[in-house]
């Protein structure tokens, strides 16, 4: 019946509804509306000398604040008359068709409010490298791998190995993936950190639990318009033979590159492609947005508005699978007791939950 369906799309919808609201008032959006509009009521405002800034703030928040009347407004209605014309298939038609509008429109709106920030609609490079601990380490960092990789696809993302080591037994020591895709960077930034594993190790034939950890880096790639200069006498440029996927000729050629900046000694490495230039090119993309990403948090760190953000490097998240099994983000607390379905790129609760925290602090 037609009333069940739209009850079943009601609750569907909840949950992002849920986040909009929490959004909103964790990050005092209706608190910055009514200030900014108190500011430009006063009569002494035109003669303030950020007047145009302000006003364009102002009307930026309108058009938001709007938009969310809208939907948590229509969302309230539309329950309302799905009770008022129960037994009245023709109205449920109707409101049936409003709400589908809604749903495509609540969706859009939580995503361009949860992700606000520059860089948010990049793509990104997604780094993931073992921790100490040999075979387990790799093994894990491996798992990670797969789960970021199951994740871009639910997302619709591409993901491309720039380049992977292999470890000796198994697993890999690290790897570079290239996420590409409409909010990618802003969704996954979430994931920077060092995550941990709690199971019983596949390696020790004792079957003792082992703890493994592996180390998250996610970087932003630059729009095209913004370049990093970057003088030639400040890198070097190092060619090997490359190792893993790629076929015959990639493990015959010096076609793999390494890119060092000697004044942050930061490191870049390519073999995906065939072509050393090809490489090389992927390289300097990645050398630029590390180092404007760098300059970025540098910048963050001087400012006395804004604080750095303290899970940069730090332990964000573990992975208990003995003995018992949840997943817990140590940031803001959300567990999953069902870690198989975490492991297999089921992240999307975490990285909302994270992003609605962000907006808290982010106005503090």
């Amino acid at each position: 019946m037609i009333i069940d369906d739209l009850k079943q799309k009601v609750k569907n919808l909840e949950p992002n509804i849920t986040i909009i609201k929490d959004y909103w008032q964790t990050a005092q959006l209706e608190n910055q509306f009514e200030q900014l509009e108190s500011q430009t009521n006063l009569e002494t405002f035109w003669q303030h000398p950020d007047r145009t800034e302000i006003l364009q703030k102002l009307q930026h928040l309108k058009t938001k604040r709007e938009m969310y009347l809208s939907i948590t407004q229509g969302y309230n209605e539309t329950k309302d008359l799905i009770t008022l014309f129960e037994d009245d298939e023709e109205e449920l038609k109707s409101v049936d068709l409003e709400f589908a509008s809604l749903i495509k429109k609540t969706k859009l709106f939580k995503i361009n409010l949860l992700l606000h920030e520059e860089n948010d609609t990049s793509n990104c490079f997604f780094t993931i490298n073992s921790g100490a601990g040999g075979t387990e380490s790799q093994d894990w960092a491996e798992m990670l791998s797969r789960m970021y990789t199951r994740f871009s696809e639910r997302n619709n993302f591409s993901t491309q190995v720039v380049e992977q080591q292999n470890g000796e037994e198994a697993g890999i020591k690290s790897v570079t993936l290239y996420i590409k895709g409409n909010n990618a960077y802003g969704l996954l930034k979430s994931e920077h950190g060092v995550h941990r594993l709690v199971r019983i190790s596949p390696f020790d034939t004792n079957k003792r639990r082992h703890t493994s950890f592996a180390a998250v880096t996610i970087t932003p790639e630059l729009p095209p318009a913004a370049k990093i200069e970057i003088d030639p006498k400040d890198i070097r440029i190092d060619t090997y033979r490359a190792s893993g996927a790629g076929g015959q000729h990639i493990n015959k050629t010096d076609s793999a590159v390494r890119i060092t900046h000697l004044e942050t000694n930061i490191v870049v490495q390519c073999q995906n492609q065939r072509s050393q230039h090809q490489n090389k090119d992927i390289a300097m993309k990645m050398l630029m947005s590390k180092l404007k990403q760098k300059q970025d948090i540098e910048e963050l760190a001087k400012s006395q508005t804004v604080k750095q953000k303290n899970e940069w490097g730090s332990q964000i998240r573990s992975y208990v699978l003995h003995p018992y099994k949840m997943v817990k983000d140590h940031r803001t607390n959300i567990e999953n007791p069902q870690p198989d379905l975490v492991l297999d790129g089921d992240l999307m609760d975490f990285i909302e939950t994270y992003l609605v925290q962000q907006g808290k602090n982010d106005s503090i």
